[in-house]
């Protein structure tokens, strides 16, 4: 687990409504839209926001994304994104 993380395991983590994440054929991706524009996003980005639906953990999150990937040891890179993405405000969190 990254140190000092804005958030905790236990934290519920759901797209900002500012955004809306689709696939765009047009793109070949899953895109996030928002007012002002599109963000394209890469497939590990986008496997991670479908999973940040307000009703699950960033623990069962992470769980999840793990059985995804054959037990791949992610969590690092998971907490990256997801600082990332809350310093964007692609997403919210609300403790469980």
């Amino acid at each position: 687990m990254v140190q000092n993380a804005p958030f905790n395991l236990q934290d519920i983590p759901e797209i900002n409504p500012v955004y809306m994440m689709q696939y765009e054929e047009s793109q070949s991706a899953w895109v996030l839209l928002y007012p002002e524009g599109i963000i394209k996003l890469n497939d590990a980005a986008a496997n991670i926001l479908k999973l940040c639906t307000g009703d699950k953990n960033l623990e069962v999150i992470i769980a999840e994304l793990k059985e995804m990937f054959n037990g791949a040891d992610l969590e690092d890179d998971v907490y990256s994104f997801m600082e990332m993405a809350l310093d964007k405000s692609w997403i919210r969190t609300r403790p469980s």
